[in-house]
């Protein structure tokens, strides 16, 4: 009777005390996804939850959950991100002024240059991208500023960079103490926070068990997703052996971490790595594997918890109320200048998260700031006050790379200097030195307003050589070209510029500005009578020019979405006139286009461009040139699928391109174009630019995006012609 009576009094006295529960989840990179398959499981199981620990990808995890998500909302979510445009801060394209365009499609390679001294970012990843989607998902506890407070308490670990210490943070912005303790070294830039430079807190404590159980809790239970020390055989390169080393101190640590932890849960995720975002599936199922084999631990510890857990769930904000925005931070650029970023133009603005986020990125884009930081004040009313947290980055000079090939050009390597707050705060000169067959350069100097007129001045030297049937131009005068079948053309352009630019949006711009142009047409291949090579063209022109462009493209290559309008007008008023035959005259262009897709992996992609010449000379240096295909042609030469490059000529014409695209795998192009082209002399004046085509051409290709640029090759045809082409380019054009 005695040994009955004292486990029944043991029984009734546990059945009479709550159990508190903590929860710890490690750091582990894309294996920290197998925390969202434990946690359906431990939810499943009717454990009640009461405090979070978690580093890294377990703080991301365990936050989120601590928040108020359900196990299945996380796991949904996570299922959606698309973590490579995540982790590598891929800027929406819209995102970017032209400027900015034009240098993320032309430049492989960027690297500070300061003190002309090459350097290396901090971070590969500014984590902007991270923290726009971390700052969304936790908005409805924005207000939270200690952690214990939020549904389930919560606190996570950082390292302080300069000290090597530990930081707990249990209070402040939770989307910024996440990403802090996220910041994994090398690939996001640490964190300022509170004077504290912070990192990835795996580094000094990846599994914060101690930190837990000083919170009173009575039952710990771990979701452990670190490495162990791997075997020789796998020891085979430099990164494996620094990854083995840094494993030591977590391995030695979790041996005692692991006799803390009551309930132990170790996912099979030996087989992935910490950056295998692309398996998330089949990690967050064996994540709910290994809390399958806990179920019956986790079962009978929910029966001696006396109160439930509360029912999960979140409803995702995707509109927020802006009512004013304050800076802080260290930045010099005027507040008309972020505000026009921001696209705040009145407040207050009622906007959604996407395009906030998008407003976010404009300032990104600039890469101007070292940090761009936001948090949202809650204002009454459900409003928010914007907190901009801005740092200029000091690096203000980049020396940038890139390499080309193509038919016309043939092969060229890009030098670019660019240089930040050369004279103003918000300017930029670049300077692009291009070597190889052709030797080329631009120069671009601009001061960028925000809302006000930008103002800039343009300098660029362009020349290639082309073999070319000289029957099919006009631009020969009266040289004698009649037992010639094909000469080999240089073409030189030197044209200068001096403009003024307004923006609204990203998109869309308009502007205006002066222009010299210096163009020289000859050839080695006839001789005059001196034996000196002959001379086609030779003149300098002076005029006005206007343009406007709409890019809504989401790819300036393979664009699967957007609206596209470049429109164009020259007067040249003054020439020194070379060939004796110039007169005032104009020229007007335009081209216009959209892509869309069509079904998965299938995108349908039109253009239309037109152009002629307005006015009585006889000049006809600035015809329209037919043939080959490219993305980055001076002058009037327009790409024609079907002919070999400067094929035939005309001073007015119409064409229609239309392009089928298919990205049968990731980055990796098949195409199939055709298009179609009126082109005479005054087409408009008399009706012909509506008649049946003149002009045809087809090509079929592959294509495949690389860090370099687009790898093309084409094979194209004219039923005009009887020839068929092969066409391959190579590389960013410039």
């Amino acid at each position: 009777m005695v040994f009955l009576i004292g486990p029944c009094s043991f029984s009734q006295q546990e059945d009479s005390t709550d159990v508190k529960v903590g929860l710890v989840l490690s750091g582990g990179g894309a294996k920290g996804l197998a925390h969202v398959g434990a946690l359906k499981v431990i939810e499943a199981s009717g454990v009640r939850i009461d405090y979070i620990g978690g580093t890294s990808m377990g703080a991301i995890v365990g936050a989120l959950y601590a928040s108020g998500y359900s196990a299945h909302q996380l796991d949904s979510i996570f299922r959606a991100v698309d973590f490579n445009t995540l982790i590598q801060d891929e800027l929406p394209r819209s995102a970017k002024t032209f400027y900015e365009k034009e240098g993320a499609e032309r430049y492989a390679l960027t690297l500070p240059f300061d003190d002309f001294k090459v350097s290396f970012p901090k971070g590969i990843s500014s984590g902007q991208n991270v923290y726009n989607l971390l700052e969304q998902l936790t908005a409805h506890v924005s207000n939270i500023h200690d952690f214990e407070q939020l549904p389930i308490p919560f606190l996570c670990i950082a390292t302080d960079v300069e000290l090597g210490v530990p930081i707990v943070l249990e209070h402040g912005y939770l989307a910024e103490a996440i990403s802090a303790s996220g910041a994994f070294p090398s690939l996001f830039k640490p964190l300022m926070i509170e004077d504290q430079l912070l990192i990835d807190g795996g580094v000094t404590n990846n599994y914060p068990i101690d930190e837990i159980l000083e919170k009173g809790i009575d039952v710990v239970i771990g979701v452990d997703v670190q490495d162990d020390l791997a075997e020789r055989e796998t020891l085979t390169t430099a990164p494996d052996i620094l990854l083995q080393i840094n494993n030591y101190r977590t391995v030695q640590d979790m041996e005692k971490k692991r006799q803390k932890t009551d309930i132990y849960i170790k996912p099979d995720i030996k087989d992935f790595t910490v950056i295998s975002f692309d398996q998330g599936a089949e990690i967050i199922a064996n994540g709910e594997t290994g809390a399958n084999e806990k179920l019956g631990q986790l079962r009978k510890l929910a029966r001696r918890q006396k109160v439930n857990s509360k029912k999960r769930g979140v409803t995702i904000a995707d509109s927020l109320t802006i009512d004013g925005y304050y800076l802080r931070g260290d930045t010099r650029f005027s507040r008309a200048y972020i505000k026009g970023k921001l696209r705040l133009k009145e407040l207050p603005i009622t906007t959604s998260y996407e395009k906030f986020h998008q407003g976010i990125s404009n300032l990104v884009a600039t890469g101007n700031f070292d940090q761009v930081r936001h948090k949202l004040i809650d204002a009454p009313e459900g409003k928010h006050t914007l907190q901009l947290n801005l740092e200029d980055t000091p690096n203000t000079m980049f020396l940038r790379a890139g390499v080309h090939y193509d038919d016309l050009y043939k092969s060229a390597a890009l030098l670019n200097l660019t240089k930040k707050r050369l004279v103003f705060d918000d300017d930029a000169f670049s300077f692009d030195f291009i070597l190889g067959d052709n030797i080329r350069y631009n120069i671009d100097y601009h001061v960028d307003r925000g809302f006000y007129w930008t103002w800039g001045v343009k300098s660029r030297y362009n020349k290639f050589v082309e073999a070319i049937q000289p029957g099919n131009f006009d631009i020969f005068g009266e040289s004698d070209l009649s037992s010639i079948s094909r000469l080999d053309l240089r073409v030189q352009d030197f044209t200068n510029q001096v403009y003024f630019q307004t923006v609204i949006r990203e998109e869309f711009a308009f502007g205006m500005g002066v222009e010299h142009k210096f163009l020289r047409y000859d050839t080695e291949t006839l001789t005059d009578a001196e034996g000196e090579e002959v001379v086609f063209e030779r003149s300098n022109f002076y005029g006005p020019f206007g343009y406007l462009k709409l890019d809504t493209y989401n790819k300036r290559y393979f664009p699967t979405k957007g609206l596209f309008f470049d429109g164009q007008f020259n007067a040249y008023l003054f020439s020194n006139d070379f060939t004796g035959d110039f007169s005032e005259f104009s020229i007007a262009k335009a081209k216009m286009g959209f892509a869309t897709p069509i079904i998965d992996k299938v995108s349908f992609h039109f253009t239309t461009e037109g152009g002629l010449v307005l006015g009585s000379t006889e000049l006809n240096t600035f015809n329209f040139v037919f043939g080959g295909f490219g993305n980055e042609f001076i002058n009037n030469f327009v790409p024609f699928y079907g002919y070999d490059f400067l094929s035939f000529d005309s001073n007015s014409f119409v064409k229609a391109t239309f392009n089928l695209d298919y990205e049968f795998y990731k980055e990796n192009h098949l195409n199939f174009a055709a298009n179609f082209a009126n082109a005479d002399e005054d087409i408009f004046k008399d009706g012909e630019w509506l008649t049946s085509p003149e002009f045809s051409g087809y090509a079929v290709g592959y294509g495949l995006e690389t860090f370099l640029g687009p790898m093309q090759v084409k094979y194209t045809w004219s039923p005009e012609t009887d020839k068929a082409l092969w066409l391959f380019s190579m590389g960013f054009w410039f």
